[in-house]
């Protein structure tokens, strides 16, 4: 276990961690494109303004990290945890998430346009006007969400499940629904439904 390492500024492209387990370390402004991980954990970590471009992840944990300014574009994720971690003003242009949880993740003003966030556990993430427009969230769960002033024009939430105050929240015009989500949101807005 490393505890309190200072990689600040480190250029360590295209390295592969397996297993390792990292607590308060500092990785900002770091070079770390290309750089692949399984099965490894970073608990409070620091990623400011680090280059994470075209990096592979798997099982690995991001657990109460901050990712400020980040490079996280054609970045691949896969069964990833990132509970408790705050994302602010990172760009995330092609980014590839499989069976990750943002679980008490704040993504506030994240740009997620046409992002592929289907069948992802966002519980209780903070997504106050972050972008989501054309994004794919077939099947994911923004239960408890914060979605106020949410864009999410364009966006699929079909088989998404989202709870009243999401639905009253969040700005939900030209997203695609299932009849499910639309009785709900008629419900949450008021409406009486027969």
């Amino acid at each position: 276990m490393e505890t309190g390492e200072d990689y600040r500024d480190a250029v360590l492209p295209r390295e592969q961690w397996e297993k390792r387990q990292f607590v308060r370390c500092d990785f900002s402004e770091a070079d770390l494109r290309g750089l692949r991980t399984r099965a490894c954990t970073f608990d409070n970590c620091d990623f400011t303004k680090t280059d994470l471009g075209e990096s592979w992840h798997e099982a690995s944990a991001f657990r109460s990290c901050t990712f400020d300014r980040s490079v996280l574009a054609d970045t691949n994720w896969a069964g990833c945890s990132f509970l408790g971690s705050s994302f602010v003003d990172c760009r995330m242009q092609a980014i590839k998430l499989t069976d990750c949880d943002f679980s008490l993740v704040s993504l506030g003003g994240a740009r997620l346009k046409k992002a592929g966030l289907s069948k992802l556990r966002f519980r209780e993430t903070n997504f106050v006007d972050a972008d989501l427009t054309d994004a794919d969230l077939r099947g994911s769960d923004l239960t408890g969400a914060r979605l106020h002033g949410t864009r999410f024009g364009g966006a699929d939430l079909r088989g998404a499940k989202l709870d009243a105050n999401g639905l009253v929240q969040a700005n939900l015009a030209g997203a695609h629904v299932d009849m499910e989500t639309a009785i709900a949101f008629a419900a949450a807005r008021g409406l009486v439904v027969h």
